[in-house]
């Protein structure tokens, strides 16, 4: 059954089920395993961190201490429409997780997220 609230241990089992796809995809796993690393421990401590990211966002509490957008801005280029990729594979997880009225709740913020992103990171793509 599909959870019907959001606590800290579904958005632990969310960060699994999203970042195992994210090291499965294609285009995405080599710029993650690029910027995280690729053993299962640095996984491990992102997941930890991206899931107190997460909490903070949408419960109020947890304790992500990271810049988020300056993290994206020090990667090496990648294609705008990766960002798609990323939300596909996000919805997909969240598909696992929660009920339609959560999935869309979180899915919005995930999305809001991306744009965000996406407006600061290509908004004058010369001067990438």
């Amino acid at each position: 059954m599909k959870s019907n609230t959001i606590t800290q241990e579904n958005i632990k089992m969310l960060m699994e089920i999203f970042y195992e796809k994210i090291r499965r995809d294609e285009k995405l796993g080599p710029i993650f395993n690029n910027a995280i690393g690729t053993s299962n421990q640095q996984w491990e401590e992102h997941k930890i961190k991206i899931g107190n990211f997460w909490s903070g966002i949408l419960l109020g509490q947890g304790s992500y201490n990271g810049q988020p957008l300056k993290k994206h801005l020090d990667l090496p280029h990648f294609p705008e429409e990766f960002f798609e990729i990323w939300l596909k594979l996000f919805e997909e997880s969240l598909s696992k997780i929660y009920n339609e009225e959560i999935k869309s709740i979180i899915l919005q913020r995930a999305q809001m997220i991306a744009s965000h992103f996406k407006n600061i990171l290509y908004r004058n793509k010369e001067s990438r």
